[in-house]
C-alpha cells in the first residue's frame, strides 16, 4: 500500500538564498522592511530577491515610491561584503533604467557609492563604476559626478584597478569631460592618458583616445596635450588594427590641430600622410575625422603646401555615402585652396 512520505529537502524550484517573496503588492514593502532587518542572511536573502525584481521597470518605480534608496544607501556602509556587493548591484540595474538613475540623482547617493572606491571586494567596485557609468551618460549625472569632485579619484583610479573596472572608468570620464575639464586637467588626466594609448587591450585604447578626444576641446587642453607630448602617440595610432582606436585618435588630432602649436607638432610627426591614408577607411567616422584634421593642418603654410598635391584625392569624397562626409570634404577643399 501506498504511504505519503515527506522528504526533508527543499522544492527544486526553490532558492534557499532569496527571501521568500510576499503576494502582490505586498512583496516589495515586505522586502524594504527586510533590508533594515538587523539579521544579516535576512538582509543578503532580501537583496537577493530584490536584484530579480529591479529588473522589472515597474518594480523600479514602485521601489523608488516606497522609498528603497534610503535604505540601499545605508546598506552600502553594511560590514558584510556580500550585502555591499548585491547592495551595489540593485544599485546598478536601477540605473540601467531612466527613472533609476534620475531616482539615484535625486536620492544623492553618489557620495555614498563613492566610499566603495577601495573597497576590497572588486565586484563592489565593478558594479560602483557601472552604475557611475550609467548615471554619468545623463548631462545631470556626469554634472553631479564632477560636483562631487570624483574626477580625480577616477584619475588615480586608472593607474591601479582591473582593466575591466579601468574600461567602465575611462566611459565615465569621457561623459564627465562633457560637462568640465578643469578636474581632470588639474589631476594629471592628460599624462594617466597618454600611457593609456600603449596599452595592450584595445578597449583601453580606444577609450584612452576618447577621453583625450574630449580633454582636448578646450584650449587648456589642446595645450595641455601638446606639452605632453601625447600628439606622437596619437599619429601612430592612427594605424592601429583596430578601426574606433582610429577614429577616436583621429578626433583628437582634429582638436589638437586647432592650435598653432598642435599643427605643427602633428606636420613634424608626419600625419598628413597617414590621415589621407585612411580617407579610404570602410568607417564613415574615421574618414569624418580625417578629413578634419586635414582642414585644419591646411591652414598652416606647410600643410597646405603638401595638401594642394593630394586635393583630387579629397574632391573625390565630396560624392561620399555619408552627408557628413561630403560636407567635411567641401570645406577642406575650400580651405585648402583658399588664397589670401
Amino acid at each position: 500500500m501506498a504511504q505519503a512520505r515527506i522528504s526533508s529537502s527543499l522544492p527544486p524550484n526553490i532558492d534557499h538564498t532569496k527571501a521568500s517573496v510576499a503576494f502582490g503588492e505586498r512583496a516589495l514593502p515586505k522586502l524594504n522592511e527586510e533590508l533594515k532587518d538587523p539579521e544579516l542572511i535576512t538582509r543578503q536573502r532580501s537583496l537577493m530577491a530584490l536584484c530579480d525584481l529591479v529588473h522589472d521597470p515597474e518594480n523600479v518605480y514602485k521601489a523608488l515610491r516606497l522609498g528603497f534608496l534610503e535604505g540601499l544607501k545605508n546598506l552600502l556602509y553594511d560590514e558584510d561584503g556580500t550585502v555591499r556587493q548585491k547592495t551595489t548591484e540593485v544599485l546598478y540595474i536601477m540605473a540601467r533604467h531612466s527613472m533609476g538613475r534620475e531616482g539615484i540623482l535625486k536620492s544623492d547617493i553618489i557620495p555614498a557609492l563613492s566610499r566603495l572606491l577601495d573597497d576590497p571586494v572588486a565586484v563592489c567596485r565593478k558594479n560602483m563604476h557601472q552604475t557611475f557609468e550609467m548615471v554619468s551618460e545623463l548631462p545631470a549625472g556626469a554634472a553631479a559626478l564632477v560636483d562631487a569632485d570624483l574626477v580625480p579619484h577616477l584619475v588615480e583610479k586608472l593607474n591601479s584597478e582591473l582593466e575591466e573596472i579601468q574600461e567602465l572608468i575611462l566611459d565615465t570620464l569621457y561623459y564627465c569631460l562633457k560637462a568640465d575639464t578643469a578636474q581632470a586637467l588639474n589631476s594629471g588626466a592628460v599624462f594617466v592618458l597618454k600611457d593609456k594609448l600603449n596599452h595592450k587591450s584595445v578597449g583601453i585604447r580606444r577609450k584612452a583616445a576618447c577621453a583625450l578626444m574630449g580633454i582636448s576641446v578646450p584650449l587648456t587642453g589642446k595645450d595641455k596635450v601638446c606639452q605632453e607630448d601625447v600628439v606622437p602617440l596619437l599619429v601612430h595610432l592612427l594605424e592601429d588594427s583596430d578601426t574606433m582606436v582610429r577614429a577616436n585618435a583621429a578626433g583628437a588630432l582634429m582638436n589638437v590641430t586647432v592650435t598653432t602649436q598642435g599643427k605643427y607638432a602633428a606636420l613634424g610627426c608626419g600625419a598628413i600622410p597617414k590621415l589621407l591614408a585612411l580617407l579610404g577607411d570602410g568607417c564613415s567616422k574615421v574618414r569624418l575625422n580625417c578629413l578634419k584634421a586635414l582642414t585644419t593642418l591646411s591652414e598652416a603654410p606647410e600643410g597646405r603646401k603638401v595638401l594642394l598635391q593630394n586635393v583630387n584625392q579629397i574632391q573625390g569624397y565630396v560624392e561620399d555615402p555619408s552627408e557628413a562626409v561630403r560636407r567635411a570634404a567641401a570645406i577642406a577643399v575650400r580651405v585648402i585652396q583658399w588664397k589670401p
